[in-house]
């Protein structure tokens, strides 16, 4: 058993005391970019970026947010990158987002860089609420966004996860709402005129139940809710239908021969 997944069982509070040394233990490559081992397709005409919750890993294949970047990889490759990241590397994932739009690599964006973005973000508790703070980094930096998608968002708290930034043209919101952990039941919009909330869309696991495979002791004793979120295939359905709703517009609408 390696370390993070010993530390996986530990309480939250033995979690936050140790989580500037597992920073610390990631090899460099890895906390740089998180993009370890896929190809990325040239001039990308989307970019769609994940993050994972809690203490996960990037590539953990268990994970909600992983299996659905594995799918749009294998739908889309020729039109998207997509990549996770961990939660706490949401400045890798600007910085690889601004690298990718940077397509004449002057080492800046022009308007004509930016206006040509489309960046669809999404990712479970830890990595929802990065979801809205990496949105409010890319409005700081006249950078649009297609979609947010946040699924059960817990934020830390220092942030502020409910309140979907102007430069978002859509937004949408899973929560399920039991146990200890639960996620955010509403967000809205800064700007109604410029954002469109899709739904803050509610998964009852008491009416509906979920079964959730390999989950360790504390996770089934004291977030057995809020994990069965991010194991639940009808909810990633949902998730994935709004994303390649985006991505299949986008790919009609570049392979259209102009008039």
């Amino acid at each position: 058993m390696d370390l993070e997944a010993r530390l996986s069982r530990f309480a939250p509070s033995r979690l936050l005391a140790v989580a500037s040394l597992l920073c610390a233990l990631r090899s460099p490559s890895l906390a740089a970019d998180g993009a370890v081992g896929h190809p990325v397709p040239q001039n990308p005409s989307f970019i769609v970026v994940g993050f994972t919750g809690g203490f996960v890993r990037h590539d953990d294949a268990r994970q909600g947010p992983v299996q659905l970047a594995d799918r749009l990889r294998q739908a889309f490759s020729n039109d998207a990158y997509v990549q996770v990241f961990e939660n706490r590397h949401r400045k890798a994932a600007l910085h690889t987002i601004v690298r990718l739009l940077d397509t004449d690599h002057d080492g800046s964006l022009s308007h004509a860089e930016k206006d040509r973005a489309r960046v669809i973000l999404y990712g479970h508790s830890w990595g929802a609420a990065a979801v809205v703070l990496l949105a409010r980094e890319l409005d700081r930096a006249g950078i649009p966004v297609l979609l947010t998608v946040q699924v059960d968002s817990v934020a830390k708290f220092w942030q502020q996860d409910a309140v979907i930034p102007d430069n978002v043209v859509a937004a949408a919101n899973f929560y399920q709402p039991h146990g200890l952990v639960h996620g955010r039941s509403l967000i809205w919009a800064a700007n109604g005129a410029k954002t469109q909330i899709l739904g803050n869309h509610r998964f009852d696991y008491h009416q509906i139940p979920v079964e959730c495979h390999d989950l360790s002791w504390f996770d089934r004793t004291f977030m057995s809710n809020h994990m069965k979120s991010e194991c639940d295939p009808n909810l990633w359905s949902e998730v994935e239908a709004l994303v390649r709703q985006r991505l299949e517009a986008g790919h009609i609408l570049a392979s259209s021969p102009l008039p």
